[in-house]
């Protein structure tokens, strides 16, 4: 039954694309996200959806009628370099046909992020493209919170494959998903909408404990305090974070708590040791490479060249090749300091560009939704800069959808602007008007 409803969903859309190619990166983006496929069993499981949701948006930038351009930022023009320069490294890497193949799966992903840039131009568009990634990992949420809350904290919760596989790798994305929903929750007008996405919150932060990650713990707590700074209604939501806070760590068991304890005490702990020894190791690579050592640096020639010498008081075997679980010195290490340099650059661009979107929306009623999702994005930004500091996630989907959040927003916002000022009557009566049937968002057809 999930194979039959899985595959009448992409086939159902697949139409709908040829005409409009943001309807391929909505679908796209929820195939990547999601990974809906990966909960079935049957012949849907390794059906190649997300390849027919690609190659029909590629076609449909041809054949549709919508506008379709990049927009020319200092962002998305730093993204594209990092593009470039992942595939020179690539080239000088270590053993480039092997790493090829993860260069392939990485280009595929940040060709279609180019995609969504190009065609997401319409407030409809840039509103359901935050509601499928919210939701896409809301499921999850939801679906691991009341898992958590059944087994009283004892049972731990995983991701359904992919780049969230694992429990440290679904709790930061569930973590970067709920200021999306929180974003939503601020301008959506329907009030059974509304409680579905606080229900929604409350569950994924439940879940995201429940994943027992530590990174996830440290992230959530540093989000927390931004979502809090950020909000319109401190008191209130202050309360509900204290509230929810203590509700959800009494019924954690006492492993869960340990394991929060032993980020003081990591010079004991053997995974966290191994950890900061991978990170030395990249930057042994980095400062012996200009080039790093490519995608496919994890083996044990290149641990033998590089990894530090085991001392007394090192709790990890530092022959044992380990991943670099951190987003920074897995750049690090596979594409040198200047790779590392424009990973970092896109982050403080995005969160720049974020920033002046609040500024020139803070006190304008007609653009408060540009100001809510700018200030949410942020927050999300913090969360994956935190928690991603543990995991390797540098080229995971969620990051760079944030991106095309702000970059399509700034746009969509210049172009309004411009728009009022040569014709303001217009523009004054498209900004208000009656909720759109499907997303309850004010103003949604511009």
């Amino acid at each position: 039954m999930r194979d039959l409803l899985i595959t009448a969903i992409v086939l159902g859309t697949l139409p709908f694309v040829f005409r409009h190619a943001w309807i391929g990166v909505l679908l796209w983006t929820w195939l990547s996200i999601m990974n809906p496929h990966r909960l079935t069993w049957g012949f849907a499981y390794d059906a190649p959806f997300a390849a027919m949701a690609a190659g029909a948006t590629l076609i449909a930038l041809f054949s549709t009628k919508d506008k379709v351009s990049l927009p020319r930022s200092a962002t998305s023009n730093t993204l594209i370099l990092f593009i470039v320069w992942m595939c020179i490294t690539t080239a000088f890497a270590m053993f480039p046909s092997d790493s090829l193949g993860q260069l392939n799966k990485i280009i595929k992903i940040q060709l279609m992020t180019l995609v969504a840039l190009a065609v997401l131009h319409h407030k409809l568009s840039i509103q359901l493209f935050v509601w499928i990634n919210a939701l896409s990992l809301g499921f999850y949420g939801v679906k691991g919170g009341i898992y958590t809350i059944q087994t009283a904290g004892a049972g731990r919760v995983w991701g359904p494959g992919g780049f969230i596989g694992g429990n440290n790798e679904i709790g930061l994305a569930i973590l970067v998903a709920i200021p999306l929903m929180y974003y939503l929750y601020l301008v959506t007008e329907q009030k059974w909408i509304r409680r579905g996405l606080i229900g929604a919150m409350l569950l994924s932060a439940v879940a995201v404990l429940g994943t027992q990650s530590r990174g996830a713990f440290l992230a959530i707590g540093v989000m927390s305090v931004v979502l809090w700074w950020r909000a319109p209604r401190k008191a209130l939501v202050g309360a509900g974070l204290v509230a929810a806070g203590v509700a959800v760590l009494a019924i954690m068991p006492w492993s869960f708590s340990d394991k929060v304890n032993s980020i003081t005490s990591y010079e004991e702990d053997s995974s966290a040791m191994g950890r900061i020894n991978a990170w030395e190791t990249a930057i042994n690579i980095a400062n012996d490479r200009p080039f790093g050592a490519g995608f496919e640096m994890y083996n044990g020639l290149v641990w033998g060249l590089y990894a530090p010498n085991p001392t007394v008081d090192r709790a990890s075997d530092p022959s044992i090749v380990r991943a670099a679980h951190s987003i920074y010195f897995q750049v690090l290490g596979e594409h040198g300091w200047i790779g590392l340099g424009l990973f970092l650059m896109i982050g403080w661009l995005v969160w720049r560009d974020a920033a002046r979107l609040r500024k020139r929306t803070r006190d304008k009623p007609e653009f408060q939704w540009v100001f809510h999702l700018a200030s949410m994005t942020q927050v999300a930004l913090i969360g994956f800069a935190v928690g991603g500091a543990f995991l390797s996630l540098a080229y995971f989907d969620l990051p760079y959808n944030l991106l095309v959040i702000i970059v399509v927003l700034q746009r969509w916002l210049n172009l309004q602007v411009s728009e009022n000022a040569n014709n303001p009557a217009p523009a004054a009566r498209g900004a208000v008007g009656s909720p759109h049937p499907v997303t309850g968002f004010v103003g949604d057809r511009q």
